[in-house]
């Protein structure tokens, strides 16, 4: 059927497209595992549809797919390559379809609004931060700089430093970052210090910025005490998980993954923030945490990717019924490809 629905007439009105993807939009959603046949078809369709649309029903269709794991990418390139940024703002910031190299690609080439939606992203690799850094404004700096998400180059993130030289807002932003390495942390205090000593001019940072920078380095020192306290197990997983994910610390939440479920930071990280619940799920049943730890740890997900209760509550259930010899098979293989590459 999605293959004859590609074969549109191309006399057809703006509604009547629009009625059509509509409805095949609601066919395709039907299949919660579409084959790369009907992916493609599909992404034909609705490309092709798309042009013909008017901003209001291109957002319309792009607020509801945004976050679609099985959206076919041609499709979500198109929206969030969007001239109105309307349209491209919440499949740029939430779609998991886009890879770096489209991200990149967009960013190098739209408005600084569509940079600013690629800044908000759950997670940004260095390939793509280095662009934002060297292409944002004020409003992309202060974002990326305070998205615990995004990972910074060195170059990056000294170029990062220079750009918002002088601005309290970027500064404060990394001083109070949990995922910054101990020289990184160092610089961008003194920094803040150097800021907060200055003539109190408009846009310098208050003490109340520098007690806030001086806790997130009592923070990272406090993340080192619990990972020791785990490895000579005086502390509960669970506890430690509900607590760093109650206090919404998700780089410090993915640190402890890692240790204990012996993959990299960066697959923590991955598996924390991906829209898809499956990762997170695997991991913390091979590890046997609790109903308990486990919602709080998708409570902090649903706070950074916006999710509703309902699929917290659906996640729960599928975290019940999960086997714990799968979980474990599930992430011995995950180590294994790690290793191979």
């Amino acid at each position: 059927m999605l293959r004859d629905l590609t074969r549109m007439p191309a006399e057809m009105s703006s509604d009547s497209r629009r009625q059509l993807l509509n409805a095949v939009t609601d066919l395709f959603l039907l299949d919660q595992e579409p084959s790369e046949v009907s992916k493609e078809h599909y992404g034909d369709i609705a490309v092709t549809s798309l042009s013909h649309l008017g901003d209001e029903d291109r957002q319309g269709y792009a607020d509801r797919v945004a976050a679609l794991p099985s959206l076919p990418r041609n499709v979500a390139v198109t929206l969030g390559g969007d001239d109105n940024v309307e349209v491209a703002r919440l499949v740029l910031t939430l779609s998991p379809v886009l890879t770096d190299t489209d991200l990149a690609a967009i960013a190098v080439s739209q408005t600084q609004q569509h940079l600013a939606a690629i800044a908000e992203r759950a997670r940004l690799s260095e390939s793509v931060t280095d662009i934002l850094v060297e292409r944002g404004d004020r409003t992309v700096l202060s974002t990326v700089s305070a998205n615990e998400g995004a990972a910074f180059s060195d170059r990056g993130f000294d170029r990062l430093l220079e750009r918002g030289t002088g601005d309290a807002g970027i500064a404060g932003n990394l001083a109070r970052r949990s995922d910054l390495a101990p020289k990184r942390a160092e610089r961008v205090l003194r920094i803040v210090e150097q800021l907060s000593d200055g003539s109190g001019a408009a846009g310098t940072p208050t003490d109340e910025a520098v007690s806030l920078a001086r806790q997130a380095r009592q923070q990272r020192l406090e993340v080192k005490l619990l990972l020791s306290d785990l490895t000579a197990k005086v502390r509960e997983v669970d506890d430690v998980l509900t607590m760093l994910a109650d206090e919404d610390r998700a780089f410090h939440l993915a640190q402890v993954l890692s240790q204990v479920a012996e993959i990299t930071p960066e697959q923590a990280l991955r598996v924390l923030m991906q829209r898809n619940a499956s990762g997170i799920a695997v991991t913390c049943r091979s590890l046997g945490v609790g109903m308990t730890a486990f919602r709080a740890i998708l409570q902090l997900r649903a706070r950074r990717l916006y999710f509703s209760s309902r699929d917290i509550d659906d996640d729960v259930d599928a975290y019940a019924k999960l086997d714990l010899a799968t979980a474990e098979r599930t992430l011995r293989f995950l180590k294994l490809r790690t290793k191979i590459a």
